[in-house]
């Protein structure tokens, strides 16, 4: 279905999990205008406004993390203004595709994969031209999620799940540079000006006792050292930071009774934190489970992608209300994933 192919109209893309699609929605009357499919299993997005594609990653055949039917390894690449699929790209041997990262100006993409039998957990470079490996870093844990890197390319850190550090790369040298100690770890970003790294710690175990208080440790990225944490109250799953400085922190909340049991969540709260994180600015009610966050370009509008109610909550960050709820389909447990926001086309 495609009701628009308008490329002057900004647009907002959205995976669906047990779509598995992407759907793209109109960013200015969030009119629904078209529905993408995609390989099984889709889990993040990237876009790449150089070329106008968008990436996006299949992560298991089926199911969630530790808990799937074997491991996927593809990567999807979506023309953004014509709204279709026009290639794929198999990361084999890697798989279980997660974070995804775009170094515009040495044109190269960024994916983290997951431990094979051989190698420890990585990020895989794509050159973006060619679409064609040219390296592998290891992160030196299973589970690499989360990837993001530093405002000049030189930078990269990996958020690990289970294991007890964030990894830092160097990407001028493609090699692993170090740790930084955290109880494990979720999403993560950088801030606009390279300075901080923000991580959401601990990891969310549900039914499990955690294992710190949850909140964002904030990373000083010249010195490799967590030099606060932002409190929140409960744990947070996916981190983002707009142009404008601000922090923005998926919150889950847990039904009274249920422990912490995936599925059991109610509808979560987007905490807003000031530039540089210093203090919490706003709290605005989401959907069920947040697990990724995005932004505009001028860092006006939040936009947070709810995958137990498949939902994306649309807030303004300036007066901290929600302007409106997007409904995303799926024909399984878990739906709205990933977010891209794509400017029109110049």
């Amino acid at each position: 279905m495609n009701t628009n192919t308008d490329s002057r109209h900004d647009v907002l893309a959205v995976v669906s999990q047990t779509g598995p699609t992407v759907t793209f929605f109109d960013a200015a009357t969030y009119e629904q205008l078209d529905v993408v499919e995609v390989p099984a299993q889709p889990h993040e997005l990237c876009f790449d406004p150089d070329r106008r594609l968008l990436y996006c990653a299949s992560t298991y055949v089926d199911g969630y993390y530790h808990a799937h039917r074997g491991r996927a390894r593809q990567i999807a690449v979506i023309d953004a203004d014509a709204r279709k699929v026009v290639d794929t790209v198999d990361l084999g041997p890697d798989h279980a595709p997660h974070g995804l990262a775009l170094d515009r100006e040495r044109s190269r993409l960024y994916v983290s994969v997951e431990a094979t039998a051989t190698e420890p957990g990585g990020v895989v470079i794509l050159d973006a031209d060619t679409r064609r490996r040219i390296g592998r870093i290891p992160v030196m844990a299973d589970g690499p999620h989360w990837f993001a890197i530093s405002p000049d390319g030189r930078r990269g850190w990996s958020t690990n799940k289970e294991a007890s550090f964030v990894s830092v790369l160097d990407l001028e040298r493609d090699e692993f540079a170090g740790r930084v100690t955290v109880p494990g770890s979720e999403g993560l970003d950088v801030s606009p000006d390279g300075r901080y790294v923000y991580v959401a710690a601990p990891k969310g175990d549900f039914g499990s006792a955690l294992a710190a208080p949850p909140g964002i440790r904030v990373i000083e990225a010249a010195t490799g050292e967590v030099v606060r944490m932002l409190p929140t109250g409960g744990v947070v799953f996916p981190v983002h930071t707009t142009a404008t400085g601000l922090v923005l922190a998926g919150e889950l909340r847990m039904a009274e009774g249920e422990g912490g049991a995936l599925g059991s969540q109610r509808d979560g709260v987007l905490t807003v934190f000031g530039p540089d994180g210093l203090g919490a600015v706003g709290r605005v009610p989401v959907g069920k489970f947040p697990l990724t966050i995005t932004s505009s370009p001028d860092g006006a509008v939040g936009y947070v992608a709810n995958v137990m109610s498949s939902t994306v909550t649309v807030v303004d960050l300036e007066r901290m209300e929600v302007i409106t709820t997007l409904e995303v389909g799926r024909k399984g447990e878990a739906g709205a994933h990933g977010l891209a926001y794509i400017p029109a086309a110049g």
